[in-house]
């Protein structure tokens, strides 16, 4: 396109889209959500980020059935995808929420929770603060992402919309999940 790309952070979800509608960004990528498409024009679904449970090691869990049982105490961050998803979905296990992810891997090894539910890259990464714990196989969910643009900007939406197809046609996609090692991610399926 010729244009300059000039990244920029946020420390959440809350802050960035926020920060859109004061014009900050041109474009994001972030978790789809039919509310979400209320306030922004999305392209189609680039990325699949799985949800998963974390066990320690010493757990008697060893499938995603083995969590939602009577007794089972299920930690999640508040107030995210995971928590929003698990709260849906969770019937027999009890969720006990932290305010961060870190929150959780400390109820974790202090006993206070059995198990940490989240999205799986986010897991990989912790469990190497806990040895012998791992990721369960299989995944009970996922969060969709894809490209956000402000509303109103329809060539663009247009031309995104075209770049992610491509791009995810053309391997773009898997080539940089896998440059950047990111387990838990899959690229999404063409439209």
């Amino acid at each position: 396109m010729g244009v300059r790309c000039e990244p920029v952070l946020y420390p959440s979800v809350g802050a960035l889209l926020v920060s859109g509608n004061y014009g900050a960004w041109d474009v994001a990528v972030v978790g789809f959500s039919p509310a979400r498409a209320q306030e922004w024009d999305f392209t189609a679904l680039l990325l699949e980020i799985e949800f998963g449970y974390l066990i320690p090691g010493d757990s008697s869990m060893s499938t995603m059935a083995d969590v939602d049982r009577p007794g089972i105490r299920v930690a999640v961050q508040e107030k995210y995808q995971p928590d929003i998803f698990l709260s849906r979905t969770i019937k027999n296990a009890v969720v006990v929420r932290a305010s961060s992810l870190a929150g959780t891997l400390e109820m974790l090894k202090s006993g206070r929770a059995d198990v940490i539910f989240s999205i799986k890259p986010s897991l990989f990464e912790i469990s190497n603060q806990l040895p012998g714990s791992r990721v369960l196989d299989g995944r009970p969910g996922i969060d969709p992402h894809a490209m956000a643009m402000p509303k109103g900007r329809d060539l663009g939406v247009a031309y995104a919309r075209k770049f992610v197809e491509d791009a995810k046609s053309e391997g773009l996609v898997k080539a940089a999940i896998e440059r950047a090692g990111i387990r838990g991610a899959l690229v999404a399926a063409r439209e």
